[in-house]
């Protein structure tokens, strides 16, 4: 040290602060990963950090985010455990399964997937939500929820998802269900007929054949409905389009996309 004319201190002072910068920046880390954490209501997993953060423009690893947030700040993802609520039963009438499980999509309209869910409002009372997406960049693509689960609630779902998209071939799309009396109803499948849309449904008691729907109805209530309780409709049903159509289509990263939202990915933003 002499030779180089640097004093002892300076040295181990070097020595004791030369990781100074790293545990700062990794603090700074932490810091965000836990104010995304507790902003989502701790429905976060470590891979959605991982896309949260490069949004913000942290360049780091998944494997370093997995090391901060699960190991040292004991950070998980909060999921409930999903009740089976599909019911076996012979349909009235069964339309081919044209998807096969096959949930990709070459281009926009071309698989659209939908089903129903239940809800509930403080009193108890129940309330069912129909949603459509497509399963090009799973997008919401149209979600009405109402009081009873009918045939007519999916005919305006249906609806409302034809007009929401301008330009729109039906002759060239699938629309995917399950086995519901909803779907199979006489309403329902002549609409779909006097539109063009054809028809393809899951095997009887087999929600796999559906995956996607599941998903999103498993996203819904794990990062929203069972996060609050709701008194109205008004407030359930304005929070459910949020949701989907805010929070789900615009801000939320999906894996299938490659963690870009499903906007990204339908519009190459």
């Amino acid at each position: 040290m002499k030779r180089l004319n640097i004093l002892p201190n300076a040295y181990y002072n070097f020595l004791k602060n030369r990781k100074c910068d790293y545990h700062k920046h990794k603090d700074k880390i932490k810091r965000e990963i836990v104010n995304i954490y507790h902003s989502h209501n701790g429905t976060d997993g470590y891979r959605t950090m991982h896309a949260y953060l490069l949004r913000r423009g942290y360049n780091i690893s998944r494997i370093t985010v997995h090391k901060y947030m699960n190991t040292e700040l004991q950070l998980f993802s909060i999921v409930r455990k999903r009740k089976p609520d599909y019911e076996y039963g012979a349909p009235h009438k069964v339309f081919e399964n044209k998807l096969h499980q096959d949930f990709k999509a070459e281009s926009i309209n071309q698989k659209w997937c939908t089903d129903f869910t239940c809800l509930f409002l403080t009193n108890g009372s129940k309330r069912y939500n129909c949603t459509i997406i497509d399963l090009y960049d799973r997008s919401v693509i149209a979600s009405i929820t109402d009081k009873h689960i009918t045939a007519e609630l999916a005919k305006r779902t249906l609806q409302k998802a034809i007009d929401s998209q301008p330009g729109l071939d039906p002759s060239c799309l699938i629309l995917h269900s399950d086995q519901g009396s909803q779907y199979t109803s006489k309403e329902f499948t002549e609409y779909c007929e006097s539109v063009g849309i054809t028809q393809s449904m899951s095997k009887a008691g087999y929600p796999y054949d559906n995956a996607p729907m599941e998903r999103y109805y498993n996203t819904l209530k794990n990062e929203l409905i069972n996060h609050h309780y709701y008194h109205s409709e008004k407030e359930l049903y304005t929070s459910i389009e949020e949701f989907a159509y805010v929070h789900y289509n615009h801000e939320r990263p999906h894996s299938y996309n490659n963690y870009k939202t499903p906007f990204e990915a339908r519009y190459g933003a």
